[in-house]
């Protein structure tokens, strides 16, 4: 068991003098930035990953290497509501900004076999919306509503993997949602606020169940806490309510900001709905060309599907409906 009770009272002095050097967790942010510039740069001018995105992902890497560095983790294991903003961090602030970076088509624009090997099917299973959601809601409310905690607070390796499980959670989840990688269909933007909206529930069931808890939910974690720590369950009903308001909040976000990209750009709002819309209003209109068709003669069958809804042929079709129409009124 991890004694945290030799930490100071935290203060704002405690908050940022606070830190560990984390060997583990600097190498891998090394070895992470390093890859990703180096796939960057071999793609060369071709490359479609724009300057902002690179700055974006190799943000999300400092910030993870800071949360696990400071404070925010030194004092994790003896404030539960540290605890939860620790957990927050990791899985959802730093994915989003790694996700904004585009990894994938950074691998996949090195060359044909690596752009092969993204949209193979093993990646293309680890990637897919259902992988994430699912990895997402599990591990939220596997790690907070289980004896996941009072086990974590006696291993080490168990605290570190919890936190790389955060970080990989977030990003499959959030690659469905807010990402835009070329190496895959892109799901529509209705869809992927339909997701966010969903990613609400395991949050908002983990928040409430700490919120109103009356109980120490995690006896061995909370045995650990300092003398100056606030009392067990009041610190355990402020994190419930920190899930709750960032979770959530989180989510509404990050889905204000798609409705902002899908607004601010005529190609997002031709993904809005995807292809199913766009093809019932296609057949709807062959089968007004094919009836047009067939009264004047002029034209053979129309195959459903044929019709671009767009095209001066759809317009004529949607006239000649509507002019129906009125004369059956």
């Amino acid at each position: 068991m991890h004694d945290h009770g030799s930490l100071p009272a935290l203060g704002w002095s405690e908050f940022f003098t606070t830190w560990s050097l984390q060997p583990g967790w600097l190498l891998a942010v090394v070895i992470l930035a390093a890859g990703y510039l180096t796939l960057r740069n071999a793609a060369g001018p071709a490359s479609t990953v724009k300057g902002w995105r690179v700055a974006s992902f190799l943000t999300g890497l400092g910030l993870m290497y800071v949360v696990v560095a400071s404070a925010i983790n030194g004092y994790a294991m003896a404030l539960a509501w540290m605890h939860m903003v620790l957990h927050l961090t990791l899985i959802m602030v730093v994915p989003t900004l790694l996700v904004l970076g585009h990894p994938l088509t950074v691998i996949a624009e090195t060359g044909p076999r690596a752009e092969r090997a993204m949209r193979s099917l093993p990646v293309t299973i680890l990637i897919h919306p259902i992988t994430g959601t699912l990895l997402y809601s599990v591990v939220i409310i596997g790690t907070h509503l289980s004896g996941f905690m009072d086990s974590m607070a006696q291993s080490e390796p168990l605290m570190v993997g919890e936190q790389v499980l955060y970080v990989v959670a977030g990003f499959l989840f959030l690659t469905s949602t807010i990402g835009e990688e070329k190496v895959r269909p892109d799901l529509p933007y209705l869809g992927r606020i339909a997701l966010l909206v969903v990613g609400m529930v395991p949050d908002t069931i983990v928040g409430i169940v700490m919120l109103q808890t009356e109980r120490v939910l995690y006896p061995v974690y909370s045995a650990a806490r300092p003398d100056w720590a606030p009392d067990a369950v009041g610190d355990i009903q402020t994190a419930g309510g920190l899930m709750w308001a960032g979770g959530d909040g989180g989510m509404m976000l990050l889905a204000i900001g798609l409705v902002i990209a899908v607004v601010t750009s005529a190609e997002r709002r031709a993904k809005m709905t995807g292809r199913f819309l766009d093809g019932v209003r296609s057949s709807r209109l062959a089968e007004e060309s094919a009836r047009g068709s067939a009264n004047d003669g002029t034209k053979g069958p129309v195959e459903p599907g044929s019709v671009d809804p767009d095209s001066d042929e759809a317009l004529d079709a949607y006239n000649a409906m509507l002019a129906r129409m009125n004369q059956q009124h």
